[in-house]
């Protein structure tokens, strides 16, 4: 069994591995010129902040030459132009008003704010669960999902399903772990001692079985699976009981350890959050500025609370307070949020959007933006409203919280120094974005 779960997990994980690594690419395939930037930064090779490595000038000299060689698609570039035509009538207009009134910043949403789904930057946060399905739901759904799959699988493999429904379709870890340790040591108890009859009873009225067994969904599948049949039988008081009894002409005591060991080593099954890909025209970004409720990590009743405290930071904001103090706030405010909304402008005008947690690091932003390139061999810096250049050998660790990315924020786009000037002399100079993903711009 607890090999059953290592494979069932090792899945998700080489499942997981291949999506990172970009659609159509093998991760054994060896003739690849382009690097891919899925790994960690720990597994990166360190590069010098003052050029390019050997291997980074390669693929983007590769990059280069295909952006050079690349043939016109007639189509696409209709599309783009129309685009481009578009965005700069935006910009245009954008750059008149600004010099009567300020742009309208992302603001945050209150208590107070009504829900106007056009202005939201997102309609919700959603997931993927890849050792299901491929779809894309909230979680509320995948919870519902993930256990219905998992009891659809509890006749043919119930030892194993039940120890993933015991993590999975319960939220309080602590009871969780206190249940698996008593279930534990029932079926220990059987083990070391096969010939005493009172090991092999479990009075379903004990207190310990109803206070941290029963309560717990998968905990009756799981005994019933490890050889466990309810039936009455008289208590010591001679009254008729509902108890557990281990079933010792079908069961075998030695299939316990394996269902010990997969009790022990199973994990929750996982999602992974949908980075809810969008691409905004200039317009669209600014008019979609709302958080919708499920970016925050407290109730309603906490931001009307928030929301009464406001008056007291008006008055904190008017004292003089040192930068530590203030820092200390910032960081307060921002782990109100469990998501983050990044935008990457382009050159062009043209915002890349994505869903991240804030608690995810740089590096998952860097390659969300260059699994999104035309020309993702070329190497290419982010800088952040405030002007720091955001560097993956530097930053590349550090989460959207401790870089001051959250609940919002927009980042500017720029090829690295070593190849802007070769691609300002390219004819498909101005194009950014796969073609796949700038047919995602919608008209507003």
């Amino acid at each position: 069994m607890a090999d059953k779960i290592k494979k069932f997990f090792m899945k998700k994980k080489v499942d997981a591995k291949f999506k990172m690594a970009g659609k159509g690419h093998k991760l054994a395939d060896t003739t690849s010129t382009t690097p891919s930037h899925s790994s960690s930064a720990s597994d990166r090779m360190p590069m010098k902040r003052s050029g390019l490595s050997e291997e980074s000038k390669v693929a983007a000299e590769a990059a280069l030459a295909r952006l050079q060689s690349k043939r016109e698609n007639p189509a696409f570039n209709t599309s783009l132009a129309a685009v481009q035509a578009q965005v700069r009538k935006e910009l245009e207009a954008e750059q008149a008003a600004s010099s009567k009134e300020s742009p309208p910043p992302v603001v945050q949403k209150t208590t107070e704010e009504v829900d106007v789904p056009r202005n939201m930057a997102v309609s919700g946060v959603y997931f993927k669960c890849p050792l299901i399905s491929n779809d894309i739901l909230p979680r509320d759904e995948w919870k519902k999902n993930i256990k219905t799959f998992l009891y659809e699988q509890l006749e043919s493999e119930r030892s194993l399903t039940a120890c993933l429904i015991i993590y999975s379709c319960n939220s309080n870890r602590e009871k969780v772990d206190l249940c698996v340790d008593t279930l534990c040591k029932y079926l220990e108890n059987l083990i070391l001692h096969p010939d005493e009859e009172k090991f092999k009873k479990i009075r379903m009225s004990n207190r310990v079985f109803t206070d941290r067994v029963l309560p717990i969904e998968g905990s009756l599948d799981l005994l019933q699976g490890a050889g466990f049949i309810q039936q009455k039988l008289p208590n010591p008081d001679g009254v008729e009981e509902e108890y557990l009894v281990f079933d010792d002409a079908n069961y075998s005591v030695d299939a316990l350890p394996a269902i010990i060991d997969a009790l022990r080593s199973a994990e929750p099954i996982q999602l992974e959050l949908d980075r809810n890909l969008q691409v905004l025209l200039p317009s669209q970004a600014a008019a979609k500025v709302q958080l919708p409720a499920s970016f925050y990590t407290m109730s309603p009743e906490e931001l009307k609370r928030e929301q009464q405290l406001r008056s007291e930071a008006i008055e904190k904001s008017q004292m003089l307070r040192t930068k530590a103090m203030r820092e200390k706030d910032e960081l307060r405010e921002m782990k109100k949020y469990k998501f983050a909304i990044i935008r990457v402008r382009f050159p062009d005008g043209i915002l890349l959007q994505g869903t991240f947690s804030v608690y995810e690091r740089y590096n998952e932003i860097h390659d969300f933006v260059e699994q999104n390139l035309e020309n993702s061999g070329l190497p290419f810096v982010l800088n952040t409203p405030t002007g720091h250049k955001l560097i993956p050998e530097e930053d590349g660790s550090k989460t959207l919280i401790d870089l001051r990315l959250v609940p919002a924020t927009i980042l500017t786009f720029a090829w690295h120094s070593s190849v802007a000037e070769e691609i300002s002399r390219s004819p498909n100079k101005d194009v950014y974005l796969k073609p796949e993903v700038m047919i995602l711009v919608k008209e507003l």
